[in-house]
């Protein structure tokens, strides 16, 4: 087989993970599961590598973060892989430092319009998040078959809350400074080439789908949500169309709600996002059946329900899922199995291992 039939083959193959059907809304059969942070401190395997080395040397080695990212997927069968990282490395890569201690520091926040000037935006500042593709690239010939690779960036919103607050936690997004006197979308103009530069890397590289994880973003209310993220989350999908055509989206934003989504649906992000992640907050067959003809849906466990007793998780995932069975199998051709948020760091991972298990057993 010459090298450009081997590699129509692997796309072929790659088209037609569990993960690819559900994006694309046409899964007949057991939906896919992955879980965001499914690399990460509940795991031992996580916690063996972080013993030995610093969580930058993780994220930036591509080696060190292929290990942490096959970690979960050699144990407890995901579906999907997702790159192990962090959202926040676009900042660094636009001059604003990074460490963490071990929570993450910049050099400097944005306050004042003077501050933009010191930001270095465009494409080509994308080539400092290189090591991202490299760990994809390194990644996509020892996944088994049938998994698929996720690529993820952080929101334009959300980079924004860290880039002027220092944190996505604890604040008022509606009081943040520069919402109203162009700060705000000055960070976005220098950050759009780049974050969609970052997405193309990484699909380039071998990532099946790229999520954004615009997680600050539900703090903000429907009005200013449509205002100012649905328009620069277009700007970067749209950008990133221009590279990468055929590669799907997911959007996922904590703390979003059905106004959030209408704001979405009427700016028609839908040509551009194929799937709509939701938290625990929401009903799932009553999201699955608004947003069906839309958008895949992507959730929504609580990740608390991790942390119970084996026994009171198992009913209540089998409660959940054999609500689900109970729908027409079509409702379910565009969902994506996953938690409201991330594994949480005291998860116990038998608990990882028995909500799997019982997703294979009841959807088999």
């Amino acid at each position: 087989m010459s090298k450009q039939s081997s590699a129509s083959a692997q796309a072929d193959a790659r088209s037609q993970t569990l993960l690819a059907r559900a994006l694309a809304r046409c899964n007949d059969a057991r939906p896919p599961v992955w879980f965001m942070r499914q690399a990460g401190r509940y795991h031992s395997h996580y916690q063996r590598l972080r013993a030995a080395h610093e969580f930058m040397q993780l994220c930036k080695q591509p080696r060190l973060a292929a290990e942490v990212t096959l970690g979960p997927i050699e144990e407890f069968g995901f579906d999907a892989a997702i790159l192990f990282s962090d959202l926040l490395f676009p900042l660094e890569a636009m001059g604003m430092g990074l460490r963490y201690l071990p929570g993450p520091q910049l050099d400097w926040h944005l306050s004042q319009a003077q501050d933009l000037a010191r930001l270095q935006g465009g494409a080509q500042g994308a080539q400092r998040l290189a090591f991202q593709a490299e760990a994809l690239a390194q990644l996509r010939p020892r996944l088994p078959e049938g998994c698929a690779l996720i690529g993820f960036v952080g929101g334009p919103f959300t980079l924004y809350a860290y880039a002027v607050a220092g944190s996505h936690e604890g604040f008022e997004a509606g009081v943040l400074p520069g919402l109203a006197n162009g700060l705000y979308l000055g960070f976005t103009e220098r950050l759009r080439e780049l974050l969609a530069a970052n997405m193309a890397l990484q699909a380039e590289a071998g990532a099946d789908c790229v999520a954004i994880f615009d997680t600050a973003a539900g703090t903000l209310g429907p009005e200013q949500f449509a205002r100012l993220v649905t328009p620069s989350v277009i700007d970067v999908v749209r950008l990133f169309r221009a590279r990468c055509p055929k590669t799907p989206v997911i959007y996922y934003s904590r703390d979003t709600g059905p106004a959030h989504w209408a704001a979405m649906r009427a700016a028609d992000v839908q040509a551009d996002v194929q799937c709509l992640g939701i938290d625990w907050r929401h009903d799932l067959v009553e999201t699955l059946r608004a947003q069906r003809d839309r958008w895949s849906v992507q959730g929504n466990i609580d990740p608390q329900w991790l942390l119970l007793p084996a026994a009171e998780l198992e009913a209540r995932l089998r409660a959940l899922f054999g609500r689900l069975l109970q729908q027409p199998a079509a409702l379910r051709a565009g969902w994506v199995c996953g938690l409201g948020h991330g594994v949480l760091p005291q998860t116990p991972a038998a608990n990882v291992k028995l909500a799997l298990r019982i997703q294979h057993e009841m959807f088999a």
